[in-house]
């Protein structure tokens, strides 16, 4: 049985994919009357066409969220915690299928796909948790200096927000952003890539069949000239919250600087994993493997970038080679695979572009595997050595299976590297002393450390990074606050005395 065979088995009792816009509570076609193909990165093979909106489309969308924003505002924090719920279950429920649609058109191993939806069911049920504290946090009073008046503080929604998310996570980018949203109380329109649209849909009808009011989220598919562009545009959109590349985020900080609309941004990594000498080195090598080649290396969290204290540099890079090269690519869908292709042709033909890149600037090629014969765009872990500072390879993002080493001496010389980057997402630190990976953590520049761990991330902490990576934070009660607005309330202290009334009696 073959991946699309699969995938089909786990949408019972359909087994149809769902390739229709979703707006105002409505399944639809798109104006433009054009469609896009949906390719499996596996065979190349077009699984299926979604419908290709337009501008016209994204200004219906955005006006039914607005015309649903009232009533969903006013809604209780304890009702919105309810629906939110009932999102949770209902991936839960669907477990299966979501986990088949990520690995069919995201190409990722079926065991990462399975981690993906529940990090999604966790997200969805920690904002339902915090959409019911709202009551408590709502509004809260605030000393000032004058015994004749209060203050108040309170947050409310920020209104319609535009959610443009990237296909190397999808439906996990999405839980990140559309939970707090919801929670909040703001009303929603979703962009998901063009390239990995298909788990977004099947999640719009989970969240249609969770008794979400009609309005309060709509799905686009299509491009980002012709979808994300007019949502980053449009003027009764509130806040834009994108996460891609570099490139596309300052794009659309200019669009939507033309109407004053508050933008979140989680943007590129080129992150640094530190393996000192007293580390454990075959933890070191776990971290760094998983670090470098989970999802095909597709994560801006990627530690691409390995560097590590030169008197272990042979030996861990020998366990590296070793490890790489038992790594089984193939099918998603295979048992015993360990890493999939990369996501889209065109991000297959960049990495291969950056391999021959790190050829040509003088880096050492450790290991290079074939990729498995036949179609899909496989590429094998790939490791090089001794990288020079002013390589590309060393200063861009790849965005692939692609290890970058290079060793240190100090420990002043490993954060200096560490942070000689425009980036400031993660890193990680593997020592056998604790006290000192705190300290090399506090003297990084990192929204996210991982000391001796894996790349955990919990929906209760938080998500984003220093410098050009990002603007504003995502997940724990930071994601929550990206999507209120604060306002103050002030009014005397007391209600003026109230004249006598005469009762009436004898």
């Amino acid at each position: 049985m073959n991946a699309e065979t699969l995938a089909r088995a786990a949408l019972e009792p359909s087994g149809s994919l769902r390739t229709q816009l979703y707006i105002d509570g409505c399944w639809c076609a798109a104006e433009t009357r054009r469609r896009l193909p949906v390719v499996n990165p596996s065979t190349e093979q077009i699984i299926a066409e979604v419908e290709a909106a337009g501008p016209d489309d994204v200004d219906c969308a955005v006006r039914a969220a607005a015309r649903a924003l009232p009533a969903w505002k006013r809604t209780t924090g304890t009702a919105r915690a309810s629906v939110l719920r009932a999102i949770a279950h209902g991936v839960e429920a669907r477990r299966a299928c979501l986990a088949s649609l990520q690995s069919l058109n995201n190409g990722k191993p079926l065991a990462e796909a399975q981690i993906d939806v529940d990090d999604v069911v966790a997200t969805f049920n920690y904002y339902a948790e915090l959409a019911e504290q709202l009551a408590q946090t709502g509004a809260s009073g605030v000393a000032i200096p004058s015994s004749a008046y209060q203050a108040q503080i309170r947050r409310e929604p920020a209104g319609v927000v535009a959610l443009i998310v990237p296909w190397n996570f999808p439906m996990v980018t999405t839980a990140w952003k559309l939970a707090p949203a919801l929670a909040a109380g703001c009303t929603v329109v979703l962009k998901p890539s063009e390239v990995t649209p298909l788990p977004e849909l099947e999640l719009a009808a989970i969240i249609e069949q969770a008794g979400v009011p009609r309005g309060v989220v709509n799905v686009l598919t299509g491009t980002g000239t012709e979808v994300g562009a007019p949502l980053a545009a449009h003027p009764l959109v509130a806040k834009v919250s994108f996460t891609g590349s570099t490139a596309v985020g300052t794009q659309v900080m200019k669009t939507a600087a033309d109407t004053i609309k508050g933008v979140g941004l989680e943007l590129g990594g080129k992150s640094s994993i530190i393996v000192f000498a007293d580390a454990d080195l075959e933890l070191a090598a776990d971290l760094v493997m998983a670090g470098g080649f989970f999802n095909a290396g597709q994560m801006c969290s990627a530690t691409s970038r390995v560097l590590v204290e030169r008197s272990v540099q042979a030996e861990l890079v020998a366990r590296l080679a070793d490890r790489a090269t038992r790594t089984v690519v193939g099918d998603p869908f295979t048992a015993g695979v360990q890493m999939g292709p990369l996501t889209n042709r065109t991000q297959y033909e960049r990495v291969k572009r950056f391999i021959e890149r790190g050829k040509a600037d003088g880096a050492r090629l450790v290991i290079e595997g074939e990729a498995p014969a036949g179609p899909g765009y496989f590429v094998k872990p790939t490791i090089f050595v001794d990288v020079p500072v002013d390589s590309v390879l060393w200063r861009e993002e790849i965005f692939g299976p692609v290890l970058c080493v290079r060793s240190f001496d100090t420990d002043e010389a490993a954060v200096c590297a560490a942070n000689d980057t425009e980036f400031g997402l993660v890193a990680t630190i593997v020592t056998g002393d604790a006290e000192r990976g705190k300290k090399i953590a506090g003297e990084l520049e990192a929204g996210v450390v991982w000391i001796n761990a894996p790349q955990l991330i919990f929906p209760q902490t938080s998500w984003g990074g220093y410098k050009r990576s990002s603007v504003g934070r995502e997940l724990g009660p930071f994601g929550l606050a990206a999507f209120q607005e604060i306002k103050q309330i002030l009014m005397p202290a007391a209600e003026p005395p109230r004249a006598a009334q005469n009762s009436g009696g004898a």
